[in-house]
């Protein structure tokens, strides 16, 4: 069924998307030769911006190179507009419409970059920057209620606006007021909000006041997620650092808090290009449409890659989980929304490589990296998750097609418990050749209320075949502008690594509102063993997605690799020709009131040994170290059936002991998951697909150390400047030199990770990541994703 899908792949869908490739560069080419005859009369070779702004100190806006723009343009499928062909007298929006409308560009993590093969590009601050408005309101000594050194009450105008940066929670005592798409109204109820300089920045806006202004508390909070800078350069410089204008006005004094008040871009002492986040006037009243529906909204979101589909979904499921204006106990959804993510390479609440069906029931207000799990969170449930094993479903389309029927099976009976339930579907930018069969498929039979496709300029291939799949199902298609951005400070592919990370590091204690992050590297995290062999077999059997291998050189491919933790529920995971459930046999069952419980457990435990049964069936014994090798199918492995398997999380191998048959794995998976599969008699395997290679969890060692001495140089330098160390005895300068002999022997010892080597002497050749300013020594991964890939660097 694979290779023939892929044979008419092969031959059909490329015709298509060729044509729309070449059509999409020939309009580009005559576009850049009406710009250059253009700049060639007017003598001016700068273009003008696509939106008109307003700013205090306009200057030219950065604007990548050629070799990356060449890429950017054939990647993001032509979704910027021309600003030659734009007609600012026009089409710009004027000022009092921007500054209504919170000007600004999305700053979604799936723009601008495309997901294959963009590792290594560098992505430099540009030496100038364009200032944007980000708050339409300065506050004044009238606005302030209170204020000290970590908390803030203010009064906003109605139709003002507020951009904060950082971590922090806001509490709505009077009026009303919108972020990210959510209402806000009063009440006791305190959210948790994080803006990083990666994302463009939320704005609060007072929507309804009293009187003529909303009042609004906002708290300092210590959520460790800043903390993550120190094992990783990906999450410095992202949060606020040092007063801004906005605190100096609010507070007459030293400032501690969590967050930054700012009322241009430029006001940010680190000069990042910051930007507020933007909500299109088309796409603010289709949320307001779609949100009228009610539970009968069924909404897909589709559209090529750096339309903003996930911000568009952002906006809307906080809206529909706005809590209600009068009584306030509950979203305004009573029975939650169903969050349905199909897009393994960005997922919203998981992290990459999976595909699952969610149940929320509270706003949220961060990027994907700050709600990265939905395990004890306050904002909903995992109903069901699959693991892809990659970041693209076109990997194994088929695998990818059984698992989102499974999860569109799990919202129908979710919809028995929850029948006002409303459901949004995200679909990932795979939109040509079999990912655009997949999308019209899921159109005609899912009984969709509506389409929603992020791109007003087609192709037209697409676009013509959406119109026909919703017209044969009469659902209404809208199509609304994409909006990507000229500047992005992190690649997809860190953006993936910040959202691993954070799923590792995180943590969900009972009793707390909000999660809590580990700034600890893995290596000092207390492992799991599990026995991988003999009688007290945790680990049943190992898979490795993609083309048969070797089984002698499996344990090298499972050490120090990411894998997934899936429960087998049912024989027929594994046989394909067996129903879930039936376990190949008639078996007749009880009915209600028959039998007794030792009939019951003894019935569960023949379904046990029969799917024991089966995977030994399947599975060969490694030679040397024993390791269970479970491969399915012929040339290349089939993965296990959906229908009677689901994944629990990742975990990462840190060793494989092959004296003692064990395997040493660190998991954010909590043990009572765990736990209640094996009591259901369901079997654990891991699968190893082809994410890509954790080394942020390699290097975290060496930057927790390299970090540790910097500060301790920063420390004794201060005393320095303070005049401290001119009185200090010999036996504390003794004291000093041991503690730094013993930092930098840290850092040495650090260096000496496997597949991993420190370069002192930065060479041309080295990818840096100058987005964190990492001068003094970088480091490089010298083990392959997996066997085939090109992750390995060249020198």
């Amino acid at each position: 069924m694979k290779r023939k899908v892929e044979k008419q792949q092969a031959t059909a869908a490329p015709r298509s998307a060729v044509s729309a490739v070449a059509a999409r560069r020939a309009r580009q080419q005559q576009e850049q030769h009406q710009e250059q005859n253009a700049s060639t009369s007017t003598g001016v070779g700068k273009e003008p911006p696509s939106k008109k702004t307003r700013s205090s100190n306009v200057q030219e806006p950065f604007r990548p190179d050629s070799s990356r723009q060449s890429r950017a343009e054939t990647d993001v499928q032509d979704q910027t507009p021309n600003p030659s062909n734009v007609d600012t007298t026009s089409d710009a929006f004027d000022e009092d419409q921007v500054m209504e409308e919170n000007v600004g560009v999305i700053a979604d993590q799936e723009n601008g970059i495309d997901d294959a093969g963009q590792d290594g590009e560098e992505f430099e601050t540009p030496s100038q920057l364009e200032n944007f408005t980000l708050s339409r309101h300065r506050l004044t000594k009238k606005d302030v209620v209170y204020s000290d050194e970590d908390m803030l009450c203010v009064r906003i105008k109605e139709k003002t606006t507020l951009v904060l940066i950082g971590i922090y929670d806001i509490w709505v005592k009077r009026g009303v007021v919108s972020i990210m798409g959510a209402k806000l109204h009063p009440s006791p109820h305190v959210y948790r909000v994080y803006a990083p300089s990666t994302h463009s920045l939320p704005v609060i806006k007072c929507v309804s006041s009293v009187e003529g202004y909303a009042e609004i508390e906002l708290q300092s909070c210590s959520s460790n997620l800043d903390r993550l800078k120190e094992i990783s350069p990906l999450y410095n410089r992202i949060w606020n650092s040092g007063e801004t204008p906005g605190d100096k006005s609010t507070f007459k004094g030293s400032c501690k808090r969590s967050f930054s008040i700012l009322y241009t871009s430029s006001d940010d002492p680190l000069k990042r290009p910051l930007r507020p986040l933007h909500l299109d006037k088309k796409w603010s009243s289709t949320i307001k449409s779609l949100s009228q529906r009610g539970h009968g909204l069924k909404a897909l979101v589709c559209g090529p890659k750096g339309a903003g589909k996930s911000t568009f979904g952002r906006y809307l499921l906080n809206h529909l989980l706005s809590p209600a204006p009068q009584t306030d106990k509950g979203p305004g959804s009573p029975d939650g929304v169903a969050y349905l993510d199909l897009d393994p390479g960005q997922p919203e609440f998981a992290p990459m490589g999976n595909i699952y069906l969610a149940h929320l029931r509270e706003p949220f207000f961060g990027p994907p990296f700050s709600h990265s799990t939905l395990e004890n969170s306050r904002h909903g449930t995992m109903i069901r998750c699959h693991h892809i094993g990659a970041t693209s479903p076109k990997e194994d389309s088929d695998h990818y097609a059984l698992a989102t029927m499974n999860l569109l099976d799990q919202y129908r009976v979710l919809q028995a418990t929850y029948p006002q339930c409303p459901l949004i579907i995200n679909f990932p930018g795979w939109i040509f050749g079999l990912g655009l069969e997949v999308v019209t498929w899921l159109i005609r039979t899912m009984g969709l209320s509506d389409v929603i496709y992020m791109s007003e300029k087609g192709p037209d291939e697409v676009v013509q075949s959406l119109r026909y799949a919703s017209s044969e199902a009469n659902v209404a298609l809208t199509t609304l502008p994409s909006q990507p951005i000229d500047f992005v400070s992190r690649s997809s592919a860190q953006f993936r690594s910040m959202q691993m990370q954070s799923y590792f590091h995180a943590s969900q204690p009972n009793g707390l509102q909000n999660p809590f992050w580990s700034s600890a590297p893995l290596a000092y995290h207390k492992p799991v063993c599990v026995s991988y062999a003999g009688e007290k077999q945790g680990i049943r059997g190992i898979m490795v997605l993609g083309n048969r291998h070797d089984p002698a050189v499996l344990k090298d491919i499972l050490d120090g690799s990411v894998v997934s933790v899936v429960a087998i529920e049912d024989a027929s995971a594994i046989d394909s020709g067996q129903e879930p459930g039936n376990n190949g046999q008639d078996e007749e069952k009880l009915e209600e009131g028959d039998g007794s419980v030792e009939m019951q457990d003894a019935q569960d435990h023949q379904n046990t040994q029969r799917l024991k049964n089966a995977l030994d069936t399947h599975i060969v014994r490694c030679q040397h170290t024993s390791l269970p090798y479970l491969f399915c199918g012929a040339g290349s492995c089939t993965p296990l059936n959906p229908k009677a398997s689901r994944s629990l999380g990742l975990a990462l191998v840190r060793a494989v002991n092959t004296d003692t048959h064990h395997l040493e794995l660190t998991t954010p998976i909590p043990s009572a998951r765990i736990r209640e599969a094996l009591d259901l008699g369901q079997c654990l395997v891991l699968a190893r697909g082809m994410l890509d290679s954790p080394d942020w969890a390699i290097s975290e060692e060496f930057h927790a150390a390299r970090n540790a001495e910097q500060d301790y140089l920063s420390s004794l330098a201060l005393a320095k400047k303070r005049g401290q160390e001119e009185g200090s005895s010999e036996p504390e300068q003794a004291r000093q030199r041991d503690m730094l002999q013993r930092l930098r022997g840290r850092v040495k010892r650090a260096s000496r990770a496997p597949w991993m080597s420190v370069v002192e002497d930065a060479g041309p050749r080295q990818v840096q990541d100058r987005s964190a300013q990492q001068t003094e020594g970088i480091w490089k991964l010298r083990k392959k994703a997996y066997i085939g890939s090109d992750s390995e660097p060249e020198w």
